[in-house]
């Protein structure tokens, strides 16, 4: 009996290359993420057309804070890094950047730590625990 040589293909499903691909995408925006939340005392990723975000940035401005405003909107990887701001805070997945999912934005890193988005940062500015959170950080001297 002869024996034909068969080569047999092992064709992975395009899904599933889809998505190991989308993941090793997501977890270099998450060291990203990282690596700018820990650049500076007070980090905040924004979308410049977004008026939580301008309220956000008033807020540390008028506490003397200068932090340093990450605009998703004007970065060409805006909405990934988006992405996986949402996964750090434990929110579905949007449509992007200019959708009414990107409650995400404002998000607030203070000493390299995740604070997280405008209700987190209200609640504690007004429990008082912002002002030593930011002193710790060396965000605030006085």
């Amino acid at each position: 009996m002869r024996q034909e040589n068969i080569m047999h293909y092992q064709v992975e499903p395009a899904w599933s290359y889809y998505m190991r691909v989308r993941r090793s995408m997501e977890e270099d925006q998450m060291e990203r993420v990282a690596r700018l939340a820990s650049q500076s005392a007070v980090v905040i990723f924004s979308v410049s057309s977004c008026c939580m975000c301008h309220a956000m940035k008033r807020l540390f401005c008028g506490m003397g804070v200068n932090p340093t405003v990450h605009e998703l909107d004007q970065d060409p990887k805006g909405k990934d890094m988006e992405s996986a701001l949402m996964r750090l805070l434990g929110i579905g997945i949007g449509n992007g950047i200019n959708s009414t999912a990107s409650a995400a934005v404002p998000v607030v890193f203070i000493g390299g730590k995740l604070v997280g988005s405008m209700d987190r940062v209200l609640a504690f500015h007004i429990s008082g625990t912002l002002v030593p959170l930011l002193k710790q950080a060396g965000a605030l001297w006085l």
